[in-house]
């Protein structure tokens, strides 16, 4: 890793677009009685858990928290679920990744539920970078950050959430 590292959000300010996000979730699905909250491991499942904690305080709806794992360096779609696909039938879904870079994650992430007919299908992501090479858009994010390429961002999420961070490397 570089020597330089640029503060994006500290713990308290990551806090915050959390909690924004969970709030444009509740307001897109107040009329909902269940949302399922698909969170793409390790960091997308981290982000998805304190999402779904958030809207089990404030929202009507209940939320149920699905895990997915996938092989991103392969060129097809590989992927570890926790749940039966044809359980979201019908269900609004919102699928959680920390780094929205070139759209493949989330390209992959669209392909569990491609055989199953969803009521809809969001993204939430806590950074997004704009290099998109996958015509993918977020519909909930904390912060649009432009950097070039060789720039890398790194999220720190750490259980109990007191040392939580976004550098810019």
């Amino acid at each position: 890793m570089p020597d330089k590292k640029l503060l994006i959000l500290n713990q308290h300010q990551m806090q915050q677009k959390i909690d924004r996000i969970a709030y444009q979730i509740l307001e897109d699905n107040f009329d909902e009685e269940e949302i399922l909250i698909a969170g793409i491991l390790p960091r997308g499942n981290h982000i998805a858990e304190r999402l779904k904690k958030i809207l089990d305080q404030i929202a009507p709806f209940k939320s149920k928290l699905l895990t997915i794992e996938l092989d991103k360096q392969s060129s097809s779609l590989k992927s570890n679920i926790n749940f039966k696909v044809e359980d979201c039938k019908d269900k609004a879904v919102i699928l959680v990744d920390d780094v929205l870079n070139s759209g493949k994650t989330l390209a992959y992430g669209f392909g569990v539920f491609i055989d199953v007919r969803l009521k809809k299908l969001r993204t939430a992501v806590l950074i997004d970078r704009n290099h998109k090479n996958f015509p993918i858009t977020t519909d909930y994010a904390g912060m649009a950050l432009s950097t070039v390429l060789k720039e890398r961002v790194d999220v720190f999420l750490t259980e109990n959430g007191d040392e939580d961070a976004v550098y810019l490397t």
